[in-house]
């Protein structure tokens, strides 16, 4: 007991004589009236029902943590772009799906699929509806247990005991009757329970909407990773069609002893190399098409995706204050709501140091012949409270206690880790993004410049100024940089939707706040 504040204990102390006087004055009432048995027994019932204000729950604030001012890699006036914007500290108003900043209706369509058919994100549904009943299952210790029950029997008492009036008896015996007991909840073990259980269902709401997120961002990042492959694709198809062209060329320059078969083993080389990076691409496209099947939770034999080499542009994505993290990310909402559960914790421990009333009654109908058994005579019934604390157990509490104090630290500590990876994430995908648009802009002009000198080189081949092993290496050099190009563009959107993910995706923490379950 020497771990609860001073001012818990004198409440509860209070409490406890209190209830002690009402269960004398109750005692004493039904002594002196037996026939107002139900008003005494009600008003006693009230009475304890009052002391459920005393409580061992230790005052909860959010832990604190580390946060800067502003992120490293933000730019220093990001506007909103393409309707999206994120979310403001407490603000519920509902926005559309984060996905849609990026305008493409297919990804709609398929992102509309996940909630329904996705398998991770139904198993987390599953457990948050677990996590819910638990409130319920542990808000019923507020209530008493009423119990009814009826029974025959024949029974006989031996003939050798003494001193007793049914020795050598056959005797039948019918009764039925109810039971009732409630144990008022004066040290707030129940009330923690209940705090307790409400904090982790919405920890488990919060960690759905973290399910929620991560397998929608898998699915964007699946998807633009294929139309990637799809853009890609076309190039070496293009590819391919020229070199097949120039094959045909150096074929006829052979034929007619212009070129040496050197020439012609060139250009077949070209070809068939580039034929071989373009049928690769297909192997990879149906792998990423295999994931998106799956994600949306449909068989991967009958899932398809017809290509599409459209560009997709990159959208601008304010990244908010990284204080405004706290409040957009569910996973680190869930991390906070079990510090909260665990606090809840501590107090159910404090409660046990406490002694518990237990109040009883039970009422019915007995007898040994049938015939009366419904009549007055055969009335039964009781009232009683009992008082009941441990003395000794040999430290027991103290231990549970302590346990419930290191697993409140080191919630404390899962919950800072949090905060810390999300920051981590956030600037890493700003810091991605700041390069990769660096990249595509030096990229690109070395793509543009290669293709000059394709041309140049491809000009004084057909003036026999060079030899075309200069124009394989120049179409090599040219076709790696148009790849890296789309490399780069992929990289970009997949950093945008890893950045999306890494703020919560327009998520807002007033979703649990607002929930049946909150407090």
């Amino acid at each position: 007991m020497t771990n609860l504040p001073v001012s818990g204990m004198r409440k509860c102390e209070a409490a406890l004589t209190g209830a002690l006087r009402g269960a004398l004055r109750g005692a004493l009432s039904l002594r002196d009236a037996p026939t107002r048995i139900a008003p005494r027994a009600v008003l006693a019932g009230w009475l304890a029902a009052s002391l459920a204000a005393c409580s061992t729950l230790p005052a909860y604030t959010k832990p604190a943590v580390a946060v800067p001012a502003h992120f490293a890699g933000a730019p220093a006036t990001p506007q909103p772009t393409n309707g999206w914007s994120l979310a403001e500290p407490g603000d519920a108003a509902p926005r559309g799906p984060w996905w849609t900043v990026f305008n493409d209706p297919e990804l709609n369509r398929l992102e509309a699929r996940v909630d329904v058919s996705n398998q991770t994100v139904k198993k987390a549904i599953a457990q948050l509806e677990q996590a819910r009943s638990m409130v319920a299952y542990q808000r019923s210790g507020f209530f008493p247990t009423v119990t009814a029950g009826t029974a025959a029997q024949r029974f006989r008492t031996s003939q050798n005991v003494k001193h007793t009036s049914k020795a050598g008896l056959t005797l039948p015996d019918y009764s039925v009757g109810l039971n009732a007991s409630w144990e008022p909840d004066l040290f707030g073990r129940v009330r923690d329970s209940v705090v307790g259980a409400r904090d982790e269902a919405q920890a488990s709401q919060a960690d759905l909407d973290g399910v929620r997120l991560s397998v929608s961002a898998d699915l964007a990042a699946d998807y633009f990773d294929l139309r990637a492959l799809d853009i890609q694709k076309k190039l070496l198809d293009d590819t391919v069609t020229a070199y097949a062209a120039a094959l045909k060329i150096a074929q006829q320059k052979f034929q007619m002893g212009v070129v040496d078969a050197s020439v012609l083993a060139q250009a077949q080389t070209q070809l068939e190399s580039t034929r071989t990076q373009d049928t690769d691409i297909d192997v990879q496209r149906a792998q990423l098409q295999h994931a998106i099947a799956t994600l949306i939770g449909e068989p991967a034999s009958t899932f398809t995706i017809a290509p599409d080499t459209t560009a997709v542009p990159v959208p601008t994505i304010p990244p908010g204050l990284p204080s405004q993290l706290l409040e957009r990310r569910p996973d680190i909402a869930a991390a906070e709501r079990r510090v909260g559960e665990a606090n809840a914790q501590i107090g159910e421990a404090r409660a046990a140091y406490y002694p518990s009333l237990t109040l009883s009654a039970s009422a019915g109908l007995e007898s040994t012949f049938f015939a009366p058994w419904l009549t007055a005579p055969s009335l039964f019934w009781s009232l009683g409270a009992q008082l009941a604390g441990t003395l000794i157990d040999g430290g027991r509490r103290d231990a549970a206690l302590q346990g419930a104090h290191a697993q409140y630290d080191g919630v404390v500590a899962d919950y800072r880790q949090t905060v810390l990876v999300a920051f981590q994430q956030v600037e890493d995908q700003l810091s991605a993004l700041s390069t990769l648009a660096s990249e595509a802009q030096s990229q690109q002009l070395a793509a543009s410049a290669a293709q000059r000198s394709l041309q140049l080189t491809t000009n004084q081949f057909n003036a026999g100024a060079v030899s075309y092993l200069d124009v394989v290496t120049a179409q090599t050099i040219a076709l790696t940089n148009e790849r890296t190009v789309d490399q780069i563009d992929a990289r970009r959107i997949d950093a945008s939707v890893q950045l999306l993910r890494a703020l919560g995706g327009g998520w807002d923490r007033a979703v649990l706040t607002s929930s049946g379950n909150s407090e």
